[in-house]
């Protein structure tokens, strides 16, 4: 199952056109896409089987967000060997650095982002997965059970701000407007052959710069859950962005950045792509 926002309103998407959940529903399930989080176990028994009108086409401009306004956002870094490596920082143990990214930072799929002014942005492809009901004190054996699914995000991230001052400020360097884009939909985990094992990659202006597998997590999405679930409950709705794999440009020698002009395509194998625009800052 594959659940978006378009245009702001539910939408399940079906061969690759939308269905609107409110109309399909009858008015059982609502039009706002963060909502049916709350409702997930139920929106899901409805939608294995209801019998779903035809649906319209999708253009990928009108994607919103799949998870607009999550009450809670786990960023979480160092995840991946090579990324910890080219970021000359040790592999994490126990638990790895976990910070946030503001709300006000996330987009949908297709979008133009203003870069800093005098800032080095950085791109960091990752695989978010959806919390789909409460967890608290969660096995890692029963972590999919607690996940709606999987999308696609980007980390962009603003070095200079986030290594200023005296401790490193990572959630206000990778919080500015447009710096969590996220789609272009939500992919239930059945979707997938092995949700643990999928490819993701991204490439400014058609040049692969990230490729990676998700294989090669240190921390798994379930030993994610478990541990965060460990020390404060996860909400229906929230998000958690699991880690980027080496190729990001502060890794690079020499070190490059995001330019006005540049296209950054990022994607999930089984989910989709984002695609991103970067103009001049005010």
């Amino acid at each position: 199952m594959r659940v978006a926002n378009l245009k702001g309103r539910l939408v399940l998407v079906q061969d690759g056109l939308a269905v609107d959940v409110e109309q399909a529903s009858q008015g059982l399930f609502g039009a706002d896409p963060q909502a049916i989080y709350e409702r997930w176990a139920e929106f899901r028994a409805w939608a294995a089987e209801a019998a779903l009108p035809g649906g319209e086409p999708i253009d990928p401009e009108d994607l919103g967000a799949p998870v607009p306004t999550p009450r809670q956002v786990f960023a979480i870094g160092l995840n991946y060997r090579d990324h910890a490596a080219e970021s000359g920082f040790a592999v994490p143990e126990g638990l790895p650095p976990v910070f946030t990214k503001f709300v006000s930072a996330i987009t949908g799929p297709v979008s133009e982002v203003r870069l800093p002014p005098g800032g080095n942005t950085d791109w960091e492809v990752e695989l978010v997965a959806v919390v789909g009901s409460l967890a608290r004190n969660v096995a890692e054996e029963d972590v999919w059970g607690h996940i709606a699914g999987l999308t696609v995000g980007q980390d962009l991230s603003e070095r200079i701000s986030q290594f200023a001052g005296v401790a490193p400020q990572f959630s206000m360097g990778k919080s500015f407007p447009g710096f969590a884009p996220t789609g272009p939909w939500v992919v239930t985990p059945d979707e997938f052959a092995d949700p643990d094992d999928l490819t993701l990659g991204s490439a400014i202006n058609g040049e692969e710069v990230q490729k990676g597998h998700t294989r090669d997590l240190i921390f798994s999405i379930p030993a994610l859950v478990a541990r965060l679930s460990a020390r404060l409950p996860l909400l229906p709705g929230d998000l958690i962005f699991t880690g980027t794999p080496a190729g990001v440009g502060m890794g690079r020698t020499p070190q490059r950045w995001l330019a006005p002009g540049d296209e950054l395509v990022s994607h999930v194998e089984g989910i989709g792509e984002l695609r991103q625009r970067f103009v001049e800052g005010q």
